[in-house]
């Protein structure tokens, strides 16, 4: 093979669009070193981003299409998916063309090659960049990873050495320092000096999160803590891969490491201060001269507290297609079902925001095994209705008044007791609601000053079905109520004022546990099973409003938001921008996993104001921040009444947006159990202003989408809790036209 500086760029194909592969191409091409790009990747998304961004060409869902016609071909994938990556392309790829792969352990790549081709491949590389980032996927790709930092390429006695320098060559063209040796020598190496180390750091965080001192523990850990065990913040599944490919040389570091690590614990208990000594000594001073002769690296830095405001100035129009994260209740109900189910549940299209993934980790401190989320997936190990453990702890969920309501309902029906505290908005708001009717039903619940967070659920309480009747309209409640009834004596109902959203009822039924639903009462009897399934989250409707609104009162505005759900319990943002005048068409209507879902397009419009159906309110409730700024915007006034939930969420949320539109220049007040809004019409626009979110994240947002309409700047303070419902927000805000900047 002639050297890849003298040659015609090759036509590529990466298969696996990670962070490895994808910052290795990018910088290909940054230097213009290849030719076409082919990718392949089991995600269709991050094909498409990676089209789109530019670091590939084309891409095909085929993958024997994919090497059909490449010269240079690089897998980016697991150690154990790379045999049936072969396996896959073994009769299409040209006899000449040169495949390396970016794996950290090598014998059982070499092994997968023999299996699958059972003869020579002198044009296969075996290759390892000792590079990384605690980011992932396409969009963090990064042409200067591999800058100064090193490769091990294991030629095997087969290799052929022009094939060799090629793949040199092309790493040398990404900036990396290449080296050589043999397979087994690498995989010995790797083992003793990353695969060991990951594999303790795994451990020893685990040892401690079960540890009943383990909020002390963490809280009060210093820097070698938070430096060693970064590493166990790395992919579960990549490990566990690797720890399987390279069990033998894993195993031979780790006896070795644990002969010492005893003849270490003789030392200490018997005080052999000579011992001791010894391999103290003897490590700082290997560690010194290991620091000299290694580049430094900048790893992940300590968690702060990071105050982040919006600064968004004023702009025309928004356009575009696209989908919104997942819905949030959807997600957090897929992670407390399939936890509580038989077998093994897999989500798709998992909201990986904060209030999310207090969930998530709330049921992986009670023992369940759970893989992900990456990129939306998660794999629920479920444990079955009577299978959860005590946790070591606290369980802390965040601003996540869902998770703490719904769980509330499961926590009752458990055999150990258990408490539930969150951060400073979460312990100010409400929980008797909740625990009044688990009381009614034999629960023994503590609660701080006015049924406030923390909440301690005291285990074994034999519950006891009741007929329960909403004071209020309240999906949280009702859920909490169904979901307690799970473990308690006879059947339990709950019975509605107005409907509210239903994805506890529906889910149950998709987990295959009956429910009865009989106009405004729903009803479940202990004593059935859940099974796992599979289930498909849709984009949740509250994240959506935000663009709707935006592509209702900005000119000139077109966008189609893909994918939504349309539960006829979630849609009262639709009805009610339907009735002021918006320009809302609904298509591709279709059934997922039992959820309604469907694209939305939304087109400019002259809103009018209107008195709002109060039995719309329950089914938008969580989207009236939104909605304001939409009555705002209107012609004439808009009058909201029942909707007093308001001001027991996340903040005061009637009296944060009264406050936020006054400032703004618009004429509101807020009532007791609503607001009166005396929209500017079509000729009329915000002022400029600081907005005080009061650390809610839908407060934050409205305003953002306010800055369409304005004349002046809108500084939105606070913005950090965004993350907990749409993580991403500002790309995609400015994706589709908002002007918006963060502020840190």
């Amino acid at each position: 093979m002639v050297s890849v500086m003298n040659r015609v760029k090759p036509t590529t194909c990466i298969i696996g669009l990670g962070l490895i592969g994808a910052s290795w191409i990018k910088a290909l091409r940054g230097q213009d070193k290849v030719g076409p790009v082919v990718g392949y990747d089991r995600n269709l998304d991050s094909m498409q981003l990676a089209k789109e961004t530019g670091l590939i060409d084309e891409y095909t869902e085929d993958l024997a299409l994919a090497v059909k016609d490449a010269e240079f071909i690089i897998i980016s994938v697991p150690i154990l998916a790379i045999e049936s990556i072969l396996q896959t392309i073994k009769d299409s790829i040209k006899s000449d063309a040169i495949i390396t792969d970016v794996g950290s352990v090598k014998g059982s790549v070499a092994r997968d090659i023999r299996r699958v081709f059972a003869k020579d491949l002198p044009n296969f590389i075996l290759g390892h960049p000792i590079a990384g980032s605690e980011k992932s996927g396409v969009t963090a790709a990064d042409e200067t990873l591999y800058q100064n930092h090193k490769v091990i390429l294991t030629p095997l006695p087969e290799t052929s050495p022009g094939a060799l320098q090629f793949v040199i060559e092309m790493w040398e063209v990404a900036g990396a320092k290449v080296e050589t040796m043999s397979v087994e020598h690498h995989d010995e190496v790797l083992a003793a000096t990353s695969h060991l180390p990951h594999l303790l750091a795994y451990s020893l965080v685990d040892t401690l999160a079960h540890s009943h001192e383990n909020k002390e523990i963490f809280n009060y850990a210093a820097g070698g803590f938070r430096d060693f065990t970064r590493i166990a913040a790395s992919s579960p599944t990549m490990w566990h891969d690797i720890f399987t490919a390279n069990k033998d040389a894993v195993l031979h570091a780790l006896d070795l490491f644990t002969e010492d690590l005893n003849k270490l614990r003789s030392a200490v208990e018997t005080s052999d201060s000579t011992a001791m000594m010894g391999v103290f000594t003897r490590a700082k001073v290997a560690r010194d001269h290991f620091s000299t002769i290694l580049a430094r690296r900048a790893y992940l830095e300590p968690m702060k507290n990071t105050v982040i405001n919006y600064i968004a100035t004023p702009g025309a129009s928004v356009r575009g297609s696209f989908r919104v994260p997942g819905d949030k209740s959807i997600s957090h109900r897929s992670i407390m079902l399939g936890s509580i189910a038989t077998g093994t549940t897999e989500v798709e299209g998992f909201l990986e925001g904060e209030d999310s993934l207090a969930t998530l980790q709330a049921f992986r401190d009670m023992g369940v095994v759970i893989e992900g989320p990456h990129r939306g997936r998660v794999t629920i190990h479920g444990v079955g209705l009577h299978g959860l453990q005590s946790p070591p702890n606290t369980l802390y969920l965040g601003n996540s008044g869902t998770s703490m309501r719904l769980l509330a309902g499961l926590m009752a029906g458990q055999s150990f007791d258990v408490e539930m505290t969150g951060d400073e908005s979460l312990s100010k708001r409400p929980m008797n609601r909740v625990a009044n009717p688990l009381r009614e039903m034999g629960a023994t619940i503590e609660t701080a000053a006015e049924g406030r967070p923390p909440l301690l659920i005291k285990g074994g309480d034999a519950l006891t079905g009741i007929d329960y009747t909403l004071p209020m309209a309240s999906a949280q409640v009702k859920s909490c109520v169904l979901l307690a009834g799970l473990y308690a004596k006879g059947t339990t109902s709950v019975v509605e004022p107005a409907p509210t959203r239903d994805h506890t009822e529906r889910m149950l039924q998709g987990f295959g546990y009956p429910v009865s639903v009989e106009g405004s009462k729903v009803t479940i009897e202990s004593g059935h099973e859940l099974k796992a399934t599979k289930i498909d989250v849709p984009s949740d409707i509250s994240s959506a409003a935000f663009f709707m609104v935006a592509a209702s009162i900005a000119p000139d505005s077109d966008i189609t938001l893909q994918h939504v759900g349309i539960n006829p319990t979630r849609i009262g943002v639709i009805n009610i921008l339907r009735a002021m005048g918006a320009n809302i068409e609904l298509s591709n209507e279709k059934e997922v996993g039992g959820e309604p879902v469907a694209d939305i397009r939304v087109r400019s419009a002259q809103l009018k104001g209107i008195n709002i159906p109060e039995d719309q309110v329950p089914l938008a409730i969580d989207e009236f921040p939104a909605i304001f700024i939409a009555a705002a915007c209107a012609e004439g006034k808009t009058v909201l009444t029942g909707a007093e939930e308001l001001r027991v969420k996340e903040s005061d949320r009637i009296q944060a947006m009264v406050d936020g539109l006054k400032i703004l220049g618009v004429e509101a007040e807020g009532t007791e159990d609503g607001a009166i809004i005396s929209g500017f019409g079509a000729q009329g626009a915000f002022g400029g202003g600081e907005i005080v979110t009061h650390h809610d994240h839908r407060i934050a947002m409205s305003f953002t989408v306010a800055s369409l309409r304005a004349e002046k700047q809108i500084k939105v303070l606070d913005c950090a809790n965004v993350a907990t419902s749409f993580p991403g927000f500002v790309d995609l805000a400015r994706h589709c036209g908002i002007q918006v900047q963060e502020e840190v």
